[in-house]
């Protein structure tokens, strides 16, 4: 491991780990790929076991002062931490684009979203709460910082949930260390590199790696928080490996998220919203719409509505204007995703519009409707966490509720009717941790945000969210007789 200053800020150029507040090199370095060319990207360490200690030492070192600092200290950081990534929004844009494949102007939505979500965040407190006071005692509940954290980052959104991860638990008294995905490092080193500006060394850490550096983390005995944001899968076996030594853990996991189509919609109006909160980013977004349940008496009109807006969205590199899709992120996934249109060409389901895109190089598909697939079908039961929906039909109210709720998941829901009563009884009869009503996908950083079942474990985000990074004690104090 090598050492090297901290140079003027450039979101482009080399990359390096922050450990201590210094970056820091690797022997063995490796590369992601720009998913709209196949080409590689700049190189970035491969951490070793030795990095991990280094950068856990270093924050339970930083923990002892950082945990003491006024709270209005750390909130006045975060919020120059912001201000600093603002500036620098349109960088981190293309940086984003290269690397995770989403269109620019979602790319410099993401990175501004990111500025949001530390502002609103490191606006919120946790104070005392006085149980009970007399004459004789004070019972108060207090919340103190856990200690070291490990934030776990996916590849879909880096900039956002990385900033998600790192404001509740470092205004809340904790260092956190940031493992990026191998997929997408580029943004989260290059966070971890700006973020030594306003905080002192340990506090944030940013470390790139391979599959290595996960189970690394969550089995180091320091850490005392590990907050894991993908795959139902692999959140498994990061609350298993924190099990070892009862690490907090909060697990924000896959989904198969259902919408429910009610009879009264206006048809042109809601069917290309549908479609575009099924396809955004590529359909890589855990609360993305993946089941669509559009009821018999408008699903010829409301399918034929969807499939021509659908077919009027670019597919095309993030960089090129008017780009709607951008490339599936990696191979790995783009291979996942074509072995669902294997299954569906196999069991000869009929597909309303789309298809895989191979007359171009990355990992391009082309935006897709599956009509009336089965209800025990791979597409409807399992996540394909690409633009590949089911669109179904339904009749009666209870039963699309039992249908939406069949499933292991329970992430995100909505419910599209004129009729607000009907959309809000059944919007509450839906079990998911973020429903939707005429809309999907807008989050709020002031609400809690997590899954039901297999969709995770606690939740993140609002001033609750906060108290996830906090040990809650309760004191019984003696007031003199």
């Amino acid at each position: 491991m090598g050492s090297v200053g901290l140079p003027q800020f450039n979101v482009f150029g080399e990359y390096y780990n922050t450990i201590d507040g210094k970056l820091s090199s690797t022997q063995e370095t490796r590369h992601g790929i720009n998913p709209a060319t196949g080409k590689p990207n700049a190189e970035v360490p491969v951490s070793t076991e030795q990095d991990v200690d280094a950068a856990v030492n270093a924050a339970k070192k930083a923990f002892k002062t950082w945990s003491k600092v006024p709270y209005a200290e750390r909130q006045k950081a975060l919020r120059d931490f912001a201000d600093a990534i603002e500036k620098n929004v349109d960088d981190f844009a293309k940086l984003l684009t290269q690397e995770q494949g989403k269109p620019l102007m979602f790319a410099k939505a993401e990175a501004s979203s990111a500025v949001t979500w530390i502002r609103t965040l490191s606006g919120f407190e946790v104070p005392e709460e006085i149980i009970e006071e007399d004459d004789t005692k004070k019972i108060i509940v207090r919340h103190t910082p856990l200690g070291v954290a490990v934030g776990i980052v996916p590849w879909n959104f880096p900039i956002q949930l990385a900033c998600g991860k790192i404001c509740p638990s470092v205004v809340t008294g904790n260092p956190i260390i940031i493992k990026p995905s191998p997929f997408t490092p580029y943004c989260d080193l290059k966070l971890g590199e700006l973020a030594q500006q306003f905080f002192p060394p340990g506090v944030v850490q940013v470390l790139s790696g391979d599959d290595r550096l996960g189970p690394w983390l969550t089995a180091h005995p320091g850490p005392d928080k590990i907050s894991f944001t993908g795959s139902t899968f692999t959140g498994k076996k990061v609350m298993e490996s924190a099990s070892k030594t009862l690490k907090r853990v909060t697990l924000e996991l896959g989904g198969k998220d259902p919408t429910i189509v009610c009879p009264d919609v206006d048809i042109p109006t809601v069917a290309q919203k549908v479609a575009t909160l099924a396809f955004l980013n590529s359909g890589q977004i855990c609360l993305a719409i993946k089941r669509i349940y559009v009821h018999e008496d408008i699903y010829e009109p409301f399918l034929k509505a969807m499939v021509e807006f659908t077919k009027t969205l670019k597919v095309a590199d993030g960089m090129e204007e008017g780009t709607f899709l951008g490339p599936v992120q990696n191979s790995m996934q783009y291979e996942k995703v074509k072995g669902f249109f294997s299954d569906i060409e196999k069991s000869g389901q009929t597909v309303a519009v789309g298809g895989v895109n191979e007359d171009k190089p990355g990992y391009f598909i082309t935006p897709t409707l599956i009509d009336r697939p089965k209800e025990d079908s791979k597409l409807v039961t399992e996540e394909p966490f690409g633009p590949i929906v089911p669109v179904m039909t339904w009749k009666d109210e209870q039963e699309v509720i039992d249908r939406a709720n069949a499933t292991r998941m329970g992430l995100g829901a909505s419910v599209w009717a004129s009729n607000l009563d009907t959309a809000n009884r059944i919007a509450m009869s839906l079990e998911a941790g973020s429903v939707w009503v005429n809309t999907h996908l807008e989050l709020d950083p002031r609400a809690p945000f997590g899954g039901h079942k297999e969709s995770g474990v606690g939740f993140e985000w609002s001033a609750a969210g906060l108290k996830a990074y906090c040990n809650s004690q309760t004191l019984y104090l003696k007031k003199k007789a």
